[in-house]
């Protein structure tokens, strides 16, 4: 019965160290995450963003921060483990281990006489002769009757003193450190013990293993439905147009589970007045359009709408039975655009290719509804292949300003990025009727916005030029500039009710066929991910090439330097195809700002499959070659994307072409050449 209740009242240790096991690492890296974030401010501070209330800390919003699923169970957790620490410590207390020495106040090694007389000396007190007390006599009973025959008698003294325990050496003994009552095997508390056994060892893990599983079948790694993933692969065409990617990306699962009740009815039709010309309706048969759009599924039509509202600004008409679910939309819609991303370069081909025009027309939306900028906005209007897209995502900015502006000769967003900022500050001041604040929130955007370059090389490792069949490497350096200074930042987008992270699209492609050979992702926020990574590839590259150890880590060195500087390496494979000669271009889209985009062109010339040891150099058909035998030439992306680049500039493109001939004609793309506004190709 002793050794039940010893077991028992370990039972609250046993608890507390199975739950300390994992509770105190897990606390030591949420801290340490909680340490490692940057407490430089990244994120914009012009007057609209600050208005947004976004980026603002108030009590209520780090509380509600604070309040999330895990840091609440982390919390409780460590009230427990308080509570068993506490309860233990007076456990402690109340289970004493037999000490005859210490009953009887003595010193271990006292003599008979010091014995005796302390006998006596506690007789007096707790005798029950002298004390009725009846605790005073089970004191006395208990402890120190027991402690001085314990002392008295010569072979338990001895035993006592040598082995800890008056009866002698004691035998290994072992326990389950459960309750009492579960480890009483007679009456119902067999069943209780068997219960619990089977709770523990046999249903919650079932329970967990089933809830993991009924999840893990219905979404992703990434928090997207595999039925979303599903319908996002079979609507997804090569030559979808972008308006035409909106008609897709709605028709996502998570969207069609938003709820559509009867009193949407009424707030959803004003919306669609306000936001029709937005719908691509044919204007010719309005009637038989508008009555096709709302034979859809509600959820879609509700979610496309509730998106318009987004582009188009008027948001502000919700009603609050529709702010929840626009928010919804907007919460889930980087993440779905991501994915749609994926379904768009997804090998498809023959010869394993994407498509380029999807994966454009998906890139424009991601920044349209991050700028809050609508589609038609992209139509491309004086020059400018962007249209009015650039100017509207500017604070104070609408189609007034931009018609002022215009006269003065700066058509394009190139134009006011290449002033002065005197003569910026006076033409926004004189000629748009900015306030000198207004003029300051312009310049804080103005410096926010990235500036992309790109080196990119293609080469067939351990060979001089590529033939066809060979495994091609691309290398290239990406690499962001800001005019504040920043490398990672959170972009512009007062009208965007969550913090979005900045994110590139590196992709390789043949505009010609309409083929992504290469693509990637490319973020700056994680420097400390991306040294890694860096390093990584570098230190293979150098093995794979038989560089010795002080060569692989100089180049390492190099690397590293060049992420802290604002690069990023981008590394990849892809299988050279038939013979021939290949125009490609590599884009690095950003899916969050306009006009922010760069290219850079290759040309490249595939060689007949020939012996091993025969291999001819790779040859270029003009220009100067570099060391991969590639002509490598930039310009930023906010230059049209050939023929695949936005449906939005085709007519304007046309008119272009019949006036426009020689280098803006030709698609030979230069350093430091003309903005975003420049023409088509010879293939348009």
């Amino acid at each position: 019965m002793a050794a039940s209740e010893e077991n028992s009242a370990l039972f609250p240790i046993f608890i507390l160290t199975i739950m300390a096991l994992p509770l105190i690492p897990y606390t030591i890296l949420k801290l340490c995450r909680a340490a490692s974030k940057k407490a430089k401010s990244i994120h914009c501070h012009c007057s609209d963003c600050s208005r947004s209330g976004k980026y603002r800390k108030s009590i209520f919003k780090r509380i509600s921060n604070f309040s999330t699923c895990s840091n609440l169970t982390l919390i409780l957790l460590w009230v427990i483990v308080i509570v068993l620490v506490y309860y233990i410590k007076n456990m402690s207390r109340e289970v004493q281990v037999f000490e005859p020495f210490s009953i009887l106040g003595l010193e271990s090694g006292a003599s008979d006489s010091e014995i005796k007389k302390a006998y006596r000396r506690l007789s007096i007190q707790y005798h029950p002769d002298k004390n009725p007390d009846p605790e005073a006599h089970n004191y006395f009973v208990e402890y120190i009757s027991k402690a001085y025959q314990a002392l008295t008698d010569p072979i338990s003294r001895e035993n006592f003193e040598k082995y800890g325990h008056p009866d002698g050496r004691q035998g290994f003994q072992m326990g389950i450190a459960l309750p009492q009552f579960l480890l009483n095997i007679d009456g119902s508390s067999g069943g209780i013990l068997l219960l619990w056994i089977v709770g523990v060892c046999i249903l919650l893990p079932l329970v967990i293993a089933v809830v993991y599983l009924s999840r893990s079948s219905k979404y992703t790694g990434n928090y997207v439905m595999h039925q979303t993933l599903s319908a996002y692969y079979y609507l997804m065409k090569p030559s979808l147009a972008p308006s035409k990617v909106m008609d897709v990306f709605v028709k996502a699962a998570e969207y069609t589970e938003i709820p559509v009740r009867r009193t949407d009815n009424e707030p959803l039709q004003k919306l669609f007045m306000l936001v029709r010309s937005e719908l691509n309706l044919d204007l010719k048969n309005i009637k038989q359009e508008q009555a096709k759009f709302w034979k859809q599924h509600p959820a879609l039509v509700k979610t496309e709408l509730l998106i318009q509202a987004q582009l188009t600004r008027e948001s502000a008409t919700l009603p609050p039975s529709l702010q929840g679910d626009f928010r919804r939309v907007l919460e889930l819609a980087p993440r779905l655009l991501e994915e749609l991303m994926k379904m768009a370069v997804i090998p498809r081909t023959a010869q394993g290719h994407g498509w380029l025009r999807p994966a454009i027309g998906v890139v424009e939306l991601s920044q349209c509804i991050i700028q809050a900028v609508p589609l038609s906005a992209r139509k491309a209007t004086g020059g400018s292949a962007e249209g009015i897209a650039t100017f509207l995502q500017l604070p104070h900015f609408s189609e007034a300003i931009i018609k002022k502006i215009s006269r003065k000769k700066v058509r394009t967003f190139q134009d006011l990025q290449d002033m002065s900022l005197q003569e910026r500050a006076e033409l926004l001041a004189q000629v748009a009727g900015f306030s000198p604040e207004c003029v300051q929130d312009v310049e804080m955007v103005l410096e926010m916005m990235p500036s992309i370059t790109i080196e990119v090389t293609c080469e067939t490792e351990g060979e001089e030029g590529i033939q066809e069949g060979d495994i091609v490497t691309v290398h290239a350096w990406v690499t962001l500039k800001r005019g504040s200074g920043l490398i990672g930042a959170l972009p512009h987008a007062p009208c965007y009710p969550f913090h979005k992270e900045e994110n590139f699209w590196f992709m390789l492609a043949d505009p010609v066929s309409n083929n992504v050979w290469f693509s990637q992702k490319v973020s700056f926020m994680d420097e400390a991910a991306a040294i890694t990574a860096a390093s990584k590839s570098i230190e293979e590259t150098m093995e794979g090439s038989g560089a010795n150890v002080k060569e692989a880590s100089v180049a390492v060195r190099e690397a590293v330097e060049k992420v802290k500087g604002g690069s990023r390496l981008v590394m990849g494979k892809f299988q050279a195809p038939a013979e021939g000669n290949y125009n490609l271009t590599c884009y690095c889209l950003c899916d969050a700002w306009i006009g922010c985009d760069r290219r850079t062109n290759l040309k490249v010339k595939i060689l007949r499959r020939t012996r091993a040891g025969t291999r001819g150099g790779l040859v270029a058909e003009e220009g100067p070659i570099t060391e991969d035998g590639f002509e490598e030439e930039e310009e930023n992306e906010e230059e049209e994307y050939d023929d695949y680049e936005s449906e939005y500039s085709e007519d304007e493109a046309d008119e272009q072409d019949a006036k426009k001939k020689g280098p803006a004609a030709n698609g030979t793309l230069h350093k430091g050449g003309s903005s975003s506004e420049g023409s088509g190709t010879d293939e348009e």
